[in-house]
Order: structure tokens, then C-alpha cells, then sequence
């Protein structure tokens, strides 16, 4: 779980992995190429509104989804999810989760910076 965010990145629930993942699932699995891509406002209004699931909680089972491979290929991209039809498409979107990677580091070190100017640890005293 991630600080802050506990109900938002906690394990799935059984009721996410027993019933949310296999529908997901189904929903994702034919959506090949940009052009099928289906954006989670369509999934949460279109394939699972009679589904208890607010939009972080979907993005939790997506997630779950892609790191255990029920979807290979699944990205996630301003058009939304889709299926990648290339090898060209998935070192593509490599290169963007390595770009965001660096620029979350770099927020790291800049915000650890402006804590040790704000909230300078205390020099012991002799």
C-alpha cells in the first residue's frame, strides 16, 4: 500500500479478483490497437455500472491485471487501454513509463530538498 493512499492501493478484495477482474478482463481482451482503445469513464458507465467500483479501484484491478499478464500487452494511454499491436507500440510505451519514472525521482529529490530547507534537522549539541 502506498502512504496516503491505503483504500486506494490496497489488495484487491475477493470480490475485486472474483468478480471485477474476469468482467475487466472481458472487457479489455478484444480492444486490439488504438483505435478499440476504451478509456475507464467508458468502463465504469458502459461495462460496470451494476458493479460496486469507483475509478481508483478500477485502475487498482487494471493494474492487477497487466503485472500478472491476464492481458499481455495492455497499455495505458491518454486514449486509453488497449491491446498493443507491435513490439514498435510496447517500446514505445516502455520509453514512457521510464520518462515518468525519472520524472517522479526527480520530484522526489526536489521535494526532499525543500524539506531540509523548511524543516532543517536539528545540529546536535556537544
Amino acid at each position: 500500500m502506498i502512504k496516503n493512499f491505503q483504500k486506494e492501493t490496497c489488495p484487491l478484495t475477493d470480490y475485486e479478483k472474483d468478480r471485477l477482474v474476469p468482467v475487466v478482463v472481458a472487457c479489455l481482451s478484444s480492444r486490439r490497437g488504438s483505435s478499440q482503445a476504451v478509456n475507464s469513464r467508458q468502463l465504469l458507465m458502459h461495462h460496470l455500472k451494476e458493479y460496486m467500483v469507483d475509478a481508483a479501484r478500477l485502475r487498482k484491478v487494471i493494474n492487477y491485471i497487466r503485472t500478472k499478464g491476464l492481458i499481455k500487452g495492455l497499455m495505458a494511454t491518454s486514449k486509453g487501454y488497449y491491446i498493443a499491436e507491435s513490439r514498435e507500440e510496447l517500446e514505445a510505451y516502455l520509453e514512457s513509463l521510464q520518462g515518468r519514472e525519472q520524472a517522479i525521482k526527480e520530484l522526489w529529490r526536489c521535494i526532499r530538498k525543500q524539506m531540509n530547507s523548511l524543516f532543517p534537522v536539528p545540529k546536535e549539541t556537544k
